[in-house]
């Protein structure tokens, strides 16, 4: 079977600039892998994992590059970066963040505070210097944030992290109200349990857990979420803004009591 060309030209980001924070291993190199097979041109971002990201870069080859910086103090620069690489930027990926577990009862007030300050200050100072380059230039842009099903559905030992994804959920909502005259598109992705090296030595009992009540029986991966960044970036979701893809294998539809 032939694909018609307008089909598959629905997911082909080529030549679009994409920033992907975070991207140096894990499902942000997964991410960026994706979208530079689309096509796009992509900024691998690092805060301390340089060699892991120039590795990545070089991989991707020429339409790759590298910027280094903390997603919060140093946003406004890290587009600025983008755009001396590639002359503009298309696109967000909202990848970056910390995920420490520990007990309500024994958390900080400076544990809750450098989560919300990666996970929800760096979310909205990213978009917001994004975004303002995207209006300036006047033909729109995408951003996707990267969020968690704990934003839906908490977890013991994850109360900041939970409300730290719920607000990059409600703050995908208000970006995609504000923005939206301007042709600027903002959503997320909400992940379940994704598979890395070693998690199953290192946690047995949560991913048989989720094996035994996820409805695909299965973990996702990096892939999983790379597509469906891909499809939220693409011209195939053109008409979605301000809306959360949850990609967890179906988790979420089964009952809580």
């Amino acid at each position: 079977m032939v694909i018609a060309p307008e089909i598959a030209a629905l997911l082909d980001l080529r030549e679009r600039a994409v920033l992907v924070t975070g991207s140096s291993s894990g499902i942000g190199a997964g991410i960026a892998r994706r979208l530079h097979a689309a096509g796009a041109r992509v900024a691998v971002h690092y805060a301390g994992q340089r060699v892991a990201a120039e590795m990545l870069a070089r991989e991707m080859g020429t339409r790759a590059c590298v910027v280094h910086g903390d997603v919060e103090r140093d946003a406004e620069r890290l587009c600025e970066d983008v755009i001396a690489e590639f002359g503009r930027i298309d696109a967000v990926v909202n990848n970056a963040g910390i995920q420490p577990v520990a007990p309500l009862l024994d958390l900080g007030p400076d544990d809750v505070r450098e989560m919300l300050r990666v996970n929800v200050a760096g979310v909205v100072a990213l978009t917001s210097a994004a975004a303002k380059h995207m209006v300036a230039r006047g033909d729109g842009g995408a951003i996707v944030n990267i969020a968690s099903i704990e934003g839906l559905q908490p977890a013991a030992g994850h109360s900041h992290y939970a409300a730290s994804k719920a607000a990059v959920i409600m703050h995908t909502r208000a970006a995609a109200l504000e923005l939206g005259p301007h042709r600027v598109r903002v959503n997320a992705v909400a992940p379940g349990l994704i598979d890395r090296a070693g998690l199953a030595d290192a946690w047995p009992d949560g991913v048989n857990r989720w094996l035994a009540a996820c409805p695909l029986e299965s973990l996702g991966t990096a892939d999983d979420v790379g597509n469906a960044v891909l499809f939220l970036l693409s011209n195939g979701a053109r008409w979605i803004t301000g809306a959360t893809l949850v990609v967890d294998g179906g988790m979420l539809a089964r009952p809580t009591w």
